[in-house]
């Protein structure tokens, strides 16, 4: 027997909300257990609930989605999560798979479409629009370099010169206060722009190309 998901659904936009459900509710292996319109409701459901599946709105009253993203995963980690669009989502691919997003999906795709990718999540696998391969998509995943340096933010710089320092993962954590899961958030991002893959790695190619003194966070 097919396991039905449960489906959240966060969308500052109540009539289109309406409308996705109803499509995923054609099918009877999907059901939608909860609907919100602004963050703190759309993160109370998914951590109560920990549904199977997430539809999430990127462009919402209070911010793009990468925070509520990462906020999501932490209180509900099994959970898919699938960005809804209207921007360039090629664009969006690169940040949104490494804070932990199954997908993304324009608002103007069709309802095919939707089932499509759900269906892939459910046998395993990322599904993308094939224009995006004949566009450019490694593009997006190649490493950046101005000028020999890499772009790094403040946050990313403190984390790698107190790795190199030795410092614990949780203890950078509790420094920046964020939470063991965000500090994994930070170091995939991170691998990527500096093209490695392990964490000596980085180290290595940290301690070579960064002299830049420690930001001091508030």
């Amino acid at each position: 027997m097919t396991k039905v998901w449960r489906v959240v659904i966060v969308d500052s936009h109540p009539t289109s909300m309406l409308g996705t459900k109803l499509i995923l509710e054609e099918r009877e292996e999907l059901k939608v257990t909860g609907m919100a319109s602004n963050w703190e409701e759309g993160l109370m459901l998914v951590t109560e609930q920990k549904p199977e599946l997430v539809l999430l709105d990127y462009q919402m009253p209070e911010g793009t989605a990468e925070t509520l993203l990462e906020q999501m995963l932490d209180a509900s980690p099994s959970s898919h999560i699938i960005i809804l669009t209207d921007t360039d989502g090629i664009k969006l691919l690169h940040s949104v798979v490494n804070l932990g997003g199954s997908g993304i999906l324009s608002k103007q795709a069709s309802a095919k479409q939707l089932m499509l990718m759900i269906e892939g999540l459910r046998e395993g696998l990322a599904t993308l629009p094939m224009d995006w391969l004949k566009n450019g998509i490694w593009q997006v995943q190649t490493p950046v370099i101005d000028g020999g340096k890499y772009h790094l933010t403040d946050t990313e710089i403190f984390i790698m010169e107190r790795i190199v320092q030795g410092i614990t993962y949780d203890k950078i954590a509790t420094e920046i206060a964020v939470s063991r899961r965000s500090i994994n958030n930070y170091l995939r991002k991170i691998y990527v722009k500096l093209g490695v893959s392990t964490r000596a790695q980085a180290i290595e190619k940290f301690a070579l190309t960064s002299r830049q003194k420690s930001p001091v966070l508030s």
